[in-house]
């Protein structure tokens, strides 16, 4: 017996443990906060992350259960597809901002990128998160979001770096990389190509001990040419290693 054939024999042997029932509130649960924690704010972002959970589960229960024999279904009377509710659709309003919004000075023909707060009220799921970061476009009176982040686990306003993202193009336009510092930052720096850059910093007007940061799209092009973050103080000490 070969290689090939053994390794065919050892998948048909049933395991030794049967394995545990999944624990779906646990997996459900968990999937929330991994949509909580970014989101692109649009209808089929929230469909797809949606659908990624419910294949998890489903796919979860058919690993650990034997296949069972399919039951013949009555047919359905004629009037039960008009009792069948039509799909639905992420309508969820788009956020209110918690405080001043920031402009970047970044403009685009979707107007200029601006980043403002959030509220996050989800005391189940995320205890010690309370709020989160926007980024979107203001042209005239209209403010549009496009992408808002927030923190998983643990509090939203512990010493360091939190809610990084961006760095991609939405709606057509690149969104910087912006995060929020909790903490007396008044420099933020990383490192892209060799090259020490400088973050843009504003301070959250409900809390000033929170500092919103940026970076030019022409200085960080994208998330993954950036090194570890680096925030000074006033006298141009090191707060993070």
């Amino acid at each position: 017996m070969n290689d090939l054939e053994d390794f065919r024999s050892a998948l048909r042997q049933p395991p030794s443990e049967p394995f545990a029932e999944p624990d779906l509130t646990r997996i459900m649960a968990d999937g929330a906060r991994i949509r909580r924690r970014r989101r692109v704010l649009t209808t089929t972002g929230g469909l797809a992350a949606a659908a990624v959970v419910v294949l998890v589960v489903v796919f979860a229960v058919q690993w650990r259960q034997p296949a069972s024999a399919p039951v013949a279904q009555p047919p359905a009377p004629p009037s039960a597809a008009s009792s069948v509710p039509p799909p639905t659709t992420d309508t969820e309003p788009p956020p209110e901002p918690l405080g001043d919004v920031v402009g970047t000075g970044i403009s685009t023909p979707a107007g200029e990128i601006v980043i403002f707060a959030k509220a996050v009220d989800e005391p189940q799921i995320l205890p010690g998160i309370h709020f989160g970061l926007v980024a979107g476009f203001r042209k005239g009176g209209n403010l549009e979001p496009v992408l808002a982040t927030n923190e998983f686990r643990g509090s939203d306003r512990s010493f360091g770096f939190h809610a990084t993202d961006g760095g991609e193009v939405l709606r057509d336009q690149v969104i910087p990389v912006f995060g929020y510092f909790a903490g007396a930052a008044t420099k933020i720096t990383t490192t892209v190509h060799g090259k020490t850059v400088e973050a843009k910093l504003a301070n959250w007007t409900e809390d000033p001990s929170v500092v919103i940061f940026w970076f030019a799209t022409t200085d960080v092009p994208d998330s993954a040419s950036l090194t570890p973050l680096i925030a000074y103080d006033k006298n141009g000490n090191r707060l993070t290693k």
